[in-house]
């Protein structure tokens, strides 16, 4: 009998999720005697040709990492929808956008000319920018379209479910092909991670104090045994899904969120203001206005991972 067939493809990502298999170490043999890997272009040189013909649904399961940044990626992402029986949202940028999604802070058209004008390393005098279609002698040459707005990749396709973290943990990887090995996947739209939050999970101690400093991680060596944002370093475990195995806490690191919003949490980042805003320990306007600027990156400290899908999505632009 033929083996189930596994397809894998990275998006708009840094290539950690498709790391994140390798760090399952041998169990990457138990994965590969379970599936015959069909489609994983950055371990082998598969074509896109290739998959465009197969059969649909002849893939049985698609692990998907990556956010939706361009054209290459949308059409990658239908291609492997329609080829798919089961196609997961594997890491934070296809859950979440991740921080690709940062740029939803801004346009394309700003990021074009930041990166290719106004840079002071560029010699690019005629501001020349990229283009979908350029005409040389031997031809044309083409580039994907790049998208104004990064989206997840639920936002594109149907999912049917998520592996959230920047990476997957080995564990959740293994868990997931084991689920379906044994035919005993949760119901479609689950998150195949914990349902409390870090900070539940977490077992230093917390006092309930209040915070009249914060902290950015260099500025301070915390008690490794206390809870971190209770010292005035901003953790998001209130705000994030437990499952990670608190690889950051356990080494004196705080959370940055990257398992995406605890069950019920529409928006991350609110969920996290509010938390912040409930320890904060100021009585006078002066004191406020200057724990506000101790938190030198707010769109990056509460949206780095899930600005796609949060309630804001994208900078609202005025178009004339």
């Amino acid at each position: 009998m033929a083996k189930p067939k596994l397809a894998m493809y990275w998006a708009a990502g840094c290539g950690g999720c498709d790391v994140a298999v390798l760090d399952t170490n041998e169990k990457l043999l138990d994965i590969a005697k379970i599936f015959d890997i069909v489609f994983w272009p950055i371990a082998a040189d598969f074509k896109y040709d290739s998959v465009r013909a197969m059969e649909d649904k002849s893939i049985a399961l698609c692990l998907f990492n990556g956010a939706i940044r361009s054209a290459e990626h949308e059409e990658m992402a239908k291609i492997l929808r329609a080829k798919s029986k089961v196609l997961v949202a594997f890491g934070a940028c296809a859950c979440h956008g991740g921080i690709p999604a940062l740029a939803n802070f801004t346009t394309k058209d700003e990021i074009f000319k930041e990166v290719y004008v106004d840079i002071a390393s560029n010699s690019n005098e005629q501001k020349i920018l990229p283009q979908t279609v350029t005409k040389v002698a031997e031809g044309e040459l083409e580039l994907p379209e790049m998208f104004d707005t990064v989206k997840t990749l639920a936002q594109t396709v149907p999912v049917e479910y998520f592996i959230p973290g920047c990476p997957p943990p080995a564990d959740l990887i293994v868990k997931v092909v084991e689920l379906y090995a044994a035919g005993k996947m949760p119901p479609v739209g689950s998150v195949i991670a914990s349902e409390k939050t870090l900070c539940d999970e977490c077992d230093r101690i917390k006092e309930d104090k209040k915070v009249k400093k914060f902290y950015r991680p260099h500025e301070i060596i915390p008690d490794s045994k206390k809870c971190l944002l209770e010292q005035g370093i901003i953790c998001c475990g209130p705000a994030t899904r437990g499952g990670c195995g608190l690889t950051c806490v356990k080494v004196n690191m705080p959370c940055r969120g990257c398992f995406g919003p605890p069950a019920g949490v529409t928006d991350q980042g609110a969920k996290m203001l509010s938390a912040i805003a409930s320890i904060y320990d100021g009585n006078s306007p002066e004191e406020i206005s200057r724990m506000v600027e101790e938190v030198v990156d707010p769109a990056g400290t509460f949206y780095r991972f899930g600005m796609a899908d949060s309630m804001l999505k994208r900078k609202k632009v005025h178009k004339e």
